[in-house]
């Protein structure tokens, strides 16, 4: 059952509730009651001169490169409810958000801002799902509902070279929040390429209860030839060499079919192409297409939310995908183990503390190339 004030839907939206709501934003950094707008001195106050106090006067901030910003720090019991941002000039992949939960010294979330918005190629992808939208012109929209006990802090680091100009909204509501309710992770990861007949490891080394909600992947294509053959494998609670779920292919796991191509899905009738498409749970948003639709050097963005089919786990979890793809011979055809430029960010609850992440790679090794 959702708690007071927190997890509204079209069914409970009208019944009352003792949550507070606020929102941090540049035009009123602490989230503060009646403390909004009342900036003088904010960076378009030249622009707001003949208007004055209240007229639009700090409405972004500009992190220098190589600077981390606290875009918030939130006191009290309550949960992130909504977050809004766009980057107008820098970065995606080099700006690098990450939050942290009730005090702990290392994030629950890490990860470039592209990728944890879903799209994750540093080019604009529409997306349109429950958990995250993408719109026009590069809005960053996430609905992950986050609760915290005694403290939330959001940062941003600017890895570039560049300055980056940051518009964003955070929304919250000052509520309790229940015993059973976990804490929000994502984690992000990056090989490429990928090592031959190597596995590729989208989660691993979590410890705790809670349960798995969600997977997006970046994943650039090497070879010629379609790629998505690889089994996406679920590791529960101490499972070994075999894992307790075990999927049919990538883009079934993604919720799509016979590669995404309704020319292959059609006995060979019609245009052969990956088709694009974003749904609340799944979607395949972006398609990259340098030449040709089985050319190397493709990119994807895919999505799945695990919002009504949670991945439930008591002690640990590790989460696998293969790199396989259909190398069509002339007397027959058969799997190709990939060497694919593979990004990720695994999307969980879970309760604290956290451990600590993998160390993220430097800049150069997270350029898109």
């Amino acid at each position: 059952m959702a708690f007071s004030g927190l997890g509204l839907h079209l069914g409970n939206l009208s019944r009352l509730s003792d949550a507070q709501t606020r929102s941090i934003s540049p035009e009123n950094f602490t989230g503060e009651k009646g403390k909004g707008g009342m900036s003088v001195d904010g960076p378009a106050a030249r622009q707001a001169r003949d208007l004055g106090q209240g007229w639009k006067v700090s409405p972004y901030v500009v992190v220098e490169p190589g600077a981390t910003f606290t875009l918030a720090d939130i006191a009290g019991q309550g949960a992130i409810q909504q977050i809004w941002m766009t980057l107008a000039r820098g970065r995606l992949r080099h700006s690098i958000l990450r939050i942290y939960w009730d005090g702990q010294e290392h994030p629950s979330v890490e990860c470039p801002a592209g990728d944890f918005f879903a799209c994750g190629w540093e080019e604009f992808a529409q997306v349109s799902s429950l958990a995250v939208c993408v719109n026009p012109g590069r809005a960053f929209n996430c609905y992950w509902e986050m609760p915290f006990r005694k403290r939330a802090r959001f940062t941003l680091e600017n890895r570039s070279e560049e300055q980056l100009t940051v518009y964003y909204q955070i929304n919250y509501a000052l509520t309790d929040v229940p015993e059973d309710c976990a804490y929000f992770h994502a984690q992000f990861r990056r090989t490429n390429p990928l090592p031959y007949k190597d596995v590729y490891t989208i989660l691993d080394g979590v410890k705790g209860a809670g349960h798995y909600v969600g997977t997006y992947m970046a994943w650039g294509v090497n070879n010629n030839g379609w790629w998505g053959e690889g089994e996406i494998k679920f590791f529960i609670d101490g499972d070994g060499e075999f894992p307790t779920i075990c999927g049919t292919g990538t883009e079934d796991y993604f919720c799509g079919a016979y590669n995404f191509d309704p020319h292959v899905a059609h006995g060979g009738q019609g245009q052969s192409r990956y088709q694009e498409f974003t749904t609340p749970y799944s979607g395949l948003p972006q398609v990259i297409r340098p030449d040709g639709v089985y050319k190397s050097q493709q990119r994807f963005g895919l999505y799945r939310w695990h919002i009504p089919d949670p991945v439930r786990f008591r002690s640990d979890l590790r989460v696998t995908i293969q790199a396989l793809g259909w190398l069509q011979g002339v007397k027959e055809a058969r799997y190709l183990p990939l060497q694919d430029d593979i990004a990720s960010v695994a999307f969980w609850y879970q309760t604290l503390p956290t451990a600590p992440f993998p160390a993220l790679p430097g800049p150069d090794y997270l350029e898109i190339g």
